[in-house]
């Protein structure tokens, strides 16, 4: 068995704010995300096919992640629905600001549960997201691995 693992790196800009917060990150605030995708596969052995070789073809994780992350999150706010946030949401939307609301505290530990589930409902079947790592700043990050969350 020939078991590979596959990782491609994404860049966001995204703001958020944590309610109920006891420091600084109670207010709007942004970071330059670098989200880091790993999945996990084995080579496709049919060299009749057009991905001979691959586990899983570079733009095609690029397309799943594109959509379903860098592209709603990039330059955005994302704020929890079920605060008072809301109200200052609704007022940035009518301003045509690109608003996300989430049931749930927008910490990078919340937004990788968030994101694997997004993705996984994306990969084709033979493919399993194995890790995401999402660097918040130059010397903070969180992990999700598939494994721990069986």
């Amino acid at each position: 068995m020939n078991t590979i693992r596959i990782t491609k790196r994404f860049n966001f800009e995204t703001g958020h704010a944590l309610y109920g917060y006891d420091g600084k990150c109670k207010n709007v605030h942004g970071h330059s995300y670098e989200l880091s995708v790993t999945v996990i596969g084995q080579p496709l052995l049919d060299k009749n096919h057009v991905k001979y070789g691959m586990v899983i073809d570079f733009g095609d994780l690029k397309k799943i992640v594109k959509e379903e992350i860098v592209n709603p999150f990039d330059h955005a706010i994302v704020l929890n629905k079920n605060t008072p946030h809301f109200e200052l949401a609704e007022e940035l939307i009518k301003r045509e600001h690109r608003v996300i609301l989430v049931a749930y505290q927008p910490t990078s530990e919340m937004l990788l549960i968030d994101f694997a589930s997004k993705i996984n409902a994306k990969l084709p079947k033979h493919i399993k997201l194995f890790s995401l790592k999402l660097q918040e700043t130059g010397t903070s990050h969180a992990e999700w691995f598939a494994s721990d969350n069986m």
